[in-house]
């Protein structure tokens, strides 16, 4: 059974869930700063600032539900936040590098990222529609082409990084660009997570809108039998009035002139 508050939890997002949004959204960068050990304190203050904001939004909204749930439901609901809280201070207290355990622990947090952006993100774009979809497509689109042009020797120009953003999201791999260092590498993991999710949901967004234009089509034809069926009944019932009548008159005026 939901908890009581799920249904309203991300019915908008609040102005909390705003900032916790970009300052998730700037641990990307910090991802990369931390594996190439450069701004460290830079890498400790993104991660920092990401794990003050989500711990931040998961005591407000627990703070509201505290009277209508227990605290076993509302820990169940804000398990992903509370992980991705204690993820990002343990990335944020990490040495940089790109040792694997180090790695390992800040690739989970990056994968806990996107987790927590598409469940903030996923019931309003599905409501938004298709355009927001694509808009969100194109934006993923381009800044995955930014990353490869930045992190790519091979990509020369910001086209080049385009077409190894998309080949790779969409898992075609043509060959004529790969990744080649372990940046880039790392890059297209994430790039192939997003295409898969995004791409998924561009495609899932255009099949509901042939299905509700069908179901639309459907109910107007309902509607317009079902109008037919009212009409007749009425005309029926209007007839049998009449008749009625007609029958119930004769016999007023025989009993008058009696």
């Amino acid at each position: 059974m939901r908890p009581p508050f799920a249904s309203t939890r991300y019915a908008t997002l609040s102005r909390c869930q705003r900032v916790e949004w970009v300052a998730l959204v700037a641990t990307i960068p910090a991802f990369y700063m931390a594996m190439l050990s450069v701004h460290r304190p830079i890498t400790m203050l993104l991660y920092g600032l990401a794990c003050g904001a989500s711990a931040f939004v998961i005591w407000r909204e627990a703070g509201q539900a505290w009277r209508t749930a227990s605290r076993s439901s509302i820990y169940a609901h804000h398990q992903l936040g509370l992980l991705l809280a204690s993820a990002l201070l343990l990335s944020a207290a990490l040495p940089a590098g790109e040792s694997m355990d180090v790695l390992g622990v800040r690739l989970a947090t990056a994968v806990l990222v996107l987790m927590r952006l598409g469940e903030s993100l996923q019931p309003r774009l599905w409501r938004g529609g298709l355009p927001y979809l694509l808009t969100l497509a194109i934006g993923v689109l381009g800044l995955c082409g930014l990353g490869f042009w930045l992190l790519e020797p091979r990509a020369q120009t910001f086209g080049d990084g385009l077409w190894l953003a998309f080949t790779t999201a969409a898992t075609v791999g043509y060959g004529d660009i790969v990744p080649s260092t372990p940046e880039a590498k790392i890059f297209a993991v994430f790039v192939v997570l997003m295409g898969f999710a995004v791409l998924s949901t561009v495609t899932a967004s255009i099949a509901a809108k042939w299905v509700q234009s069908e179901e639309r089509r459907i109910e107007r034809e309902i509607l317009h039998d079902l109008h037919l069926e009212l009409k007749t009944i009425r005309d029926e019932l209007t007839l049998l009035r009449d008749e009625q009548r007609a029958r119930v008159e004769p016999h007023d005026g025989a009993s008058t002139k009696a």
